[in-house]
């Protein structure tokens, strides 16, 4: 019998930036899904980000205003995940460059390191042994620049994330990837990526959660750093089409990258999800099947239903299981897919 996919899943790992909130402002519908699974969910949701901006306690803090019950437990970002590779391998106390918002220097304090900020280095006695490079709203060419000496001077580089942009209420801003390659540009080594799509992040999560990688969901909005985190740490995944990427993006996206689910948005964790199946030449929910309808300009073609169920979120399912196999096989073009979405960007 089909199932909700809050259902099939004891344990969800959720992504925020364009998945929860977009700067002070709630996803539509998220709120509302999310406080469902953590009603019924045995183990829950458990959010990891890789904004590094702030500590997990004032993620919280945005969430609860929200309306989201949850505590600083329930946040796991890529601070702390970088933190954590820095202690294992350097001794107690050691002064590590902390550049980003406040939740860098916080999460090196949890892991039993020494931050120190850009304008505390003059002041320094010891060397520091490590960077972490995290996002931060105020981050200046002045911290970047510091974080160039102390790498040029063999200082570990550990970065918390390499996304290029980040949503925001006003739009698509640049992100900590960005002013990593601004510091990449001044010197000759490649920083450490501690984030997604590094598994890191999702084991934290599944630790907490209690849960193992075959039965946790991993949730987002951006396919190279959400999905691909989720499945190098061997989890399903659902991309919502609230932030970044959308269908076009879904259906050009390289195999590694494809999520298992896709919807609007995070209504679709209480609502059943029928998974396309292979039919024939096509694939099928339910009545409705759809196949690669081969011509001048390739298309999919429905039969089974109504245009209105076409148009809808199961025909975009069938409609990318139908373009990918044609892709993989290499019936069309990625331009001829890219243009059969169409109809539901």
């Amino acid at each position: 019998m089909p199932r909700a996919l809050r259902d099939l899943y004891p344990g969800l790992v959720c992504d925020l930036d364009g998945v929860v909130y977009r700067g002070a402002d709630a996803v539509p519908y998220a709120v509302e899904g999310l406080s469902e699974v953590a009603s019924t969910s045995p183990g829950g949701v458990v959010y990891a980000t890789n904004n590094a901006s702030r500590p997990p306690e004032q993620v919280a803090e945005q969430l609860r205003s929200l309306g989201l019950a949850v505590s600083g437990d329930h946040v796991v970002n890529s601070s702390v995940a970088g933190a954590q590779v820095l202690a294992g391998r350097l001794a107690a106390g050691s002064p590590v460059l902390a550049v980003g918002g406040g939740g860098v220097a916080d999460a090196l304090r949890g892991a039993g390191l020494s931050p120190v900020l850009p304008s505390e280095v003059a002041e320094t006695i010891r060397p520091v042994k490590a960077v972490l490079q995290g996002y931060g709203p105020d981050v200046r060419a002045s911290d970047l620049a510091e974080v160039a000496y102390a790498v040029q001077s063999g200082a570990d580089w550990v970065v918390t994330n390499a996304d290029r942009t980040l949503p925001t209420d006003r739009g698509i801003a640049p992100g900590n990837g960005s002013l990593v390659n601004a510091v990449r540009s001044a010197v000759d080594v490649d920083p450490e990526i501690v984030g997604k799509p590094g598994p890191l992040m999702y084991q934290l999560a599944a630790q907490r959660l209690g849960t193992d990688p075959e039965h946790t969901l991993g949730i987002g909005d951006r396919l190279e750093t959400d999905i691909a985190g989720a499945h190098a740490a061997g989890m399903d995944s659902l991309l919502v089409f609230t932030g970044v990427h959308g269908v076009a993006d879904v259906v050009a996206a390289d195999r590694h990258l494809r999520p298992r689910y896709v919807a609007g948005d995070l209504r679709s964790l209480g609502e059943v999800y029928d998974e396309p199946v292979a039919d024939g030449p096509g694939w099928r929910v339910g009545g409705l099947v759809g196949a690669l309808e081969t011509s001048a300009q390739p298309n999919v073609r429905f039969e089974g239903s109504d245009d209105g169920a076409a148009q809808g979120q199961d025909g975009l399912r069938i409609a990318l299981r139908v373009l990918w196999a044609a892709l993989d096989d290499g019936r069309i073009s990625l331009k001829a897919a890219v243009s059969a979405t169409q109809r539901w960007q």
